[in-house]
């Protein structure tokens, strides 16, 4: 997997919010509008390492002109890339020690480490950096320490179990979803005898020590993140229902893993033999349920499978011990790479013609999770196109600027991708940092900008005049295989703010 990873690192260019950890980990603090900090500072301590080793400080310019060498010698993103790639080999040795806790034999943890190679999920996920790839790691291996103390392991397990979820929800919350619903399968399964013991309360209160930093960060910035999840959930994530959540996920998981998934789930709550670890299967039902009936993206389950897999692997072991032996192994192997020819609509490992030609062989339309209109490209593959492009295009119009304009200019984009596209494109372009509304962009405010000249990336030319008195429009950016409204972007030249932007930036805040 950590092969395969590698191989396959560049895809079809840096993602949106790889940008934006990027930004976020030069702005290092216990926390962020939109996520807790483990994520900026991982990306943070590979630019330090890389910046020390010179695997990261790779030649923009070289970057910029489209030079293979450069990219392929590896600049911040390729390197987080590369940290993904880890997570993802990590993960995959996880699920099969988990599946051996379980009391699965060797051809079985096998199956548990396959179905998680070859989920169309993990394929898009450990695709690029992300607080995602992270948190399916950290599950991974909660699941497997929990295993172990339920089987009959040492107690003082718990203590290493509060200490990754600690460190888990400073990466991601919904690690406290895996804590609260593993306490009630512990009720539910009548193993209130392990609450009995200090460990777990231990583990819990190491856990919130951990934690407590980004909780007085939240409170200082006015809680912050409450407001963001509220308007993604108004406005940003497509509503599902609890069935049509369901069904995503056997889109997420692949048709035969989440499936077989199920199977693992019923197993955990009715094999006679899965007693001891019947509150792992309450916990992911838990998970399911809570998920399910609330405002969610599929993936958002996906850590849950981690321990799915190999509860799956462990029944299928059970119920084929001593008969259909063969054949079954054979329908397994059959329903592995029949999820593997999934791969390519999960993962860039085609060129985006031949994506299209594969993706309409199979029936498979374009999509986002968001309420977004899509191109000719799904979302996830759409993010990955024309950052740099869009941070040339604002350079050109920078350049063109008369010379005491340019001098203090300042650069205005609409949400956090264009933003960090500028950041990380700009410097080797010779334009300043970016300013934005969006998220934790806001929270680092207007910088220097004084208001008299501002580069504005998109937006309709009425409303910046509600602002400025003057705007005229320099260039236009245009990208065949970004998102929609990321495409036939002009770019203004907006003149002399006419309040304070103190004031003009109190009103440009926009969470989701």
């Amino acid at each position: 997997m950590l092969a395969f990873y590698a191989a396959t690192v560049s895809g079809y260019g840096v993602f949106r919010d790889e940008l934006y950890y990027i930004a976020c980990g030069r702005h290092l603090a216990w926390g962020y509008v939109d996520h807790p900090p483990l994520v900026a500072a991982i990306a943070a301590a590979v630019r330090v390492v890389g910046d020390s080793t010179g695997l990261i400080a790779g030649d923009s310019a070289r970057l910029i002109a489209g030079d293979s060498a450069g990219l392929i010698a590896g600049d911040s993103w390729i390197a987080l890339r590369l940290a993904a790639a880890i997570a993802a080999a990590i993960t995959t040795l996880v699920v099969g020690e988990t599946a051996r806790t379980l009391g699965a034999g060797r051809w079985a943890r096998l199956l548990a480490q396959l179905l998680a190679a070859v989920a169309p999920v993990y394929l898009s996920l450990f695709s690029i950096y992300s607080m995602n790839v992270l948190d399916v790691c950290i599950w991974a291996m909660l699941a497997w320490i929990a295993a172990r103390i339920l089987g009959g392991g040492d107690p003082r397990l718990w203590l290493a179990f509060g200490a990754l979820a600690g460190i888990g929800l400073e990466n991601k919350f919904d690690v406290a979803l895996l804590g609260a619903g593993l306490a009630v399968g512990l009720v539910l399964s009548g193993r209130v005898d392990v609450l009995r013991s200090r460990y777990p309360w231990f583990g819990g209160g190491i856990a919130l020590l951990i934690f407590l930093p980004h909780l007085v960060w939240q409170w200082h910035n006015d809680w912050p993140t409450r407001e963001f999840v509220g308007a993604a959930q108004r406005h940003k994530i497509t509503p599902l229902g609890a069935l049509g959540f369901l069904r995503s996920q056997f889109s997420t998981a692949g048709p035969i893993g989440f499936a077989l998934a199920l199977a693992g789930l019923a197993w955990l709550l009715f094999a006679r033999e899965a007693r001891s670890f019947r509150a792992l299967g309450w916990a992911a039902l838990a998970v399911l349920g809570v998920l399910a009936f609330s405002i969610s993206k599929p993936y958002y389950f996906s850590p849950a499978l981690t321990l799915l897999f190999p509860a799956a692997a462990r029944a299928l072991e059970g119920w084929t011990e001593g008969r259909f032996r063969r054949p079954l192994r054979i329908a397994t192997v059959v329903a592995v790479a029949s999820t593997a020819a999934l791969a390519p609509l999960a993962k860039p490992l085609l060129s985006e013609d031949r994506y299209l030609r594969y993706a309409a062989a199979l029936r498979v339309a374009p999509r986002t999770d968001e309420n977004h209109r899509v191109g000719r490209l799904p979302q996830f593959f759409a993010d990955m196109h024309g950052w740099r492009e869009m941070a040339q295009a604002v350079a050109d119009v920078h350049g063109q600027l008369p010379p005491q304009d340019r001098a203090r200019a300042c650069v205005y984009a609409q949400n956090y991708g264009e933003a960090g596209a500028i950041d990380y494109f700009g410097p080797a372009l010779g334009l300043p940092a970016a300013m934005s509304g969006h998220n934790n962009y806001w929270l680092w405010g207007p910088g220097a900008c004084t208001g008299e000249v501002v580069l504005i990336v998109g937006g309709d030319r009425v409303d910046h005049l509600e602002n400025f008195e003057r705007v005229d429009p320099g260039g236009t950016f245009h990208c065949d295989d970004c998102m929609p409204y990321e495409s036939d972007l002009t770019i203004w030249v907006a003149r002399r703010l006419k309040v304070p932007i103190a004031q003009a930036w109190s009103g440009s805040r926009h969470y989701d």
